[in-house]
């Protein structure tokens, strides 16, 4: 007796890493295909750019120095100038961090204002469904 689609078990991942979600594993309540809301895909994108252990330690490098800091990162992090360069340009392309060119180098800080709109959103997404 063949179960009905709801109730087919969910994919193993022997069908390959491209492999559609059956029902099981969807929502939905969850749109998809480019109707997320702007608001989830920031929380998105600011979330993956602080993935990296680095870019979290270049953040609270920037976040404890609390002004624009310009080269010392480098200084900071056992990391090469290459290295701290892409890790900044990602969260920069997040929105999390704005550089400013003086002279022959970029100086750096926290976008105060997208932090606390992430702030925000983490702590209505982290909130939701929660009881007290």
């Amino acid at each position: 007796m063949a179960l009905p689609d709801h109730d087919r078990p969910c994919a193993t991942g022997d069908e390959g890493p491209l492999a559609e979600a059956g029902p099981c594993c969807t929502d939905s309540r969850v749109e998809t295909s480019g109707s997320v809301a702007p608001r989830d895909e920031t929380v998105a994108r600011a979330c993956k750019a602080l993935g990296h252990p680095a870019r979290v330690a270049i953040m609270r490098h920037l976040l404890e120095a609390d002004h624009c800091v310009c080269g010392r990162i480098v200084q900071v992090l056992p990391l090469a100038q290459s290295t701290v360069s892409q890790h900044l340009k990602i969260l920069k392309e997040a929105g999390l961090v704005r550089g400013e060119v003086d002279g022959p180098r970029t100086c750096y800080c926290v976008h105060k204002d997208n932090l606390a709109a992430l702030r925000k959103a983490l702590a209505e997404f982290c909130g939701q469904g929660a009881r007290e």
